[in-house]
């Protein structure tokens, strides 16, 4: 049954506060960084939700969010997941200097960039800036002008990330997961061996700047870093990579995205009259593929498929939800998920909704990263499927329950998921002053 929830929450003063985040972590006035002291430069799905923020007070600033973001796409089509407009704030690894997208041949021109990807948010998020200013000239011109550059993304997914033709694009580094030391991956990392002289030396910043506890181990990031070497000798080449890497996932949040922002690119060329090219082929062998490959009967829902050892990764987390809003699921699995959403909620030992792995399972850490903890624009996700599906009582649920949790504890990057122990904190996990947090905050409140 959905239940209503709806703490008391000060909207004025949060919606202050998302503003002035937002207008703090810009730089330039041309790019958002998600955490001024974590995270100095412009990442990939980070500014999606950022322009989304934007737009609810300053479409211009909207608008250039996504294009300085797309000043780092190749001329294959990739977007990386990260941008460097400076090598002046070189306070994070892996940097520019790693990467060396400048001896790619592919590579942008105008920036210097990483050599991997996120999940592809941008079809749909430059379709709800349509949808919020439909008779807006400055929106259309934008949307025409902007439309061919997140085609040839999708373009690039299908043709360089799908070997075998199935609709389902590959990632071969968790970060382009979003999700990067998920407990999806323990498995398949304790694999790789890595012998000496398989990575360089590197130093990170990331644990030196936000509490070690809450960040991936050392482990993780050597595996990070051999994934990272094997992209840069094939060149970042996608097809190339497939051959030889032990990391080749269909994952489900990605390939959810993909889905969703290919609707939008659909609905947007039935608006603007424009030219969708294979759109429509593509999606639909993709909601297909995915409905059929990825779900697990025995679990309830959906899993990443490892495609080089051609398993199922048979754990429950927060990227099967996210179907939902690509409107993927029949409506018999739909209830499921929305089930397990309000068993979470329900359950004696106290859960906000939603952790970000299955608190029942060992390996769970409520405060580690991805290992459990509640993410802002994982939320946004849930809420914007669960209602896709008219489960209109649960989406609140899943959205006052995190307001309630910012209202409380801050603009942080994460959350505890564990009721008891959030209300008894000052603040969250992570990164403070987050910018995707701000941008959630001000879409939920204005919806």
């Amino acid at each position: 049954m959905d239940i209503q929830f709806r703490p008391t929450i000060k909207d004025e003063a949060l919606i202050k506060e998302a503003q002035r985040i937002l207008n703090h972590n810009t730089w330039e006035g041309r790019y958002t960084v998600p955490s001024s002291k974590l995270y100095p430069y412009q990442w990939n799905w980070d500014s999606g939700f950022v322009a989304m923020g934007f737009a609810h007070f300053d479409i211009p600033r909207a608008i250039k969010e996504l294009e300085s973001l797309f000043e780092g796409q190749w001329e294959n089509g990739m977007l990386p997941h990260i941008v460097f407009h400076s090598k002046k704030r070189e306070g994070y690894f892996p940097g520019p200097s790693y990467w060396q997208s400048s001896k790619v041949p592919e590579a942008s021109k105008l920036v210097e960039t990483s050599g991997i990807t996120q999940p592809p948010v941008h079809g749909f998020i430059m379709e709800r800036l349509f949808n919020q200013y439909p008779n807006s000239k400055e929106v259309k011109a934008f949307i025409k002008a902007f439309y061919p550059k997140v085609l040839k993304l999708h373009k690039y997914y299908y043709e360089h990330r799908d070997p075998n033709k199935e609709g389902l694009a590959f990632i071969f580094h968790p970060w382009a997961s979003g999700r990067d030391n998920s407990p999806l991956w323990d498995d398949l990392v304790k694999t790789i061996p890595i012998k000496p002289g398989d990575i360089p030396k590197y130093k990170r910043y990331d644990n030196l700047k936000a509490d070690p506890s809450e960040r991936p181990s050392d482990k993780d990031y050597d595996i990070y870093v051999y994934l990272m070497e094997l992209g840069r000798r094939h060149n970042y080449d996608g097809n190339a990579i497939a051959k030889e890497s032990p990391f080749v996932i269909q994952d489900t949040l990605f390939n959810a995205m993909l889905i969703r922002s290919n609707e939008a690119l659909i609905n947007l060329a039935d608006e603007l009259d424009l030219d969708a090219g294979p759109i429509e082929d593509w999606n639909e062998q993709s909601k297909k593929t995915f409905e059929e490959k990825l779900w697990v009967e025995e679990l309830g829902m959906y899993t990443p498929y490892d495609l080089r050892n051609e398993k199922h990764i048979r754990m429950k987390e927060i990227g099967a939800f996210t179907a939902l809003y690509a409107d993927i699921p029949s409506p018999s699995r739909a209830r499921k998920l929305r089930n397990y959403i309000e068993e979470m909620a329900d359950r004696e030992d106290g859960f906000r909704v939603m952790p970000s792995f299955d608190p029942d399972h060992w390996i769970f850490n409520p405060k580690k990263y991805w290992k459990g903890p509640v993410w802002p624009q994982m939320n946004w996700l849930l809420y914007q499927g669960l209602n896709r599906y008219g489960f209109h009582g649960t989406a609140n649920r899943v959205k006052y329950d995190f307001l309630d949790l910012v209202n409380k504890l801050g603009f942080h990057e994460y959350y505890d998921p564990r009721r008891a122990v959030a209300d008894q904190q000052t603040h969250g996990y992570g990164g403070a002053d987050f910018s995707w947090t701000a941008a959630v905050v001000l879409d939920f409140i204005n919806d």
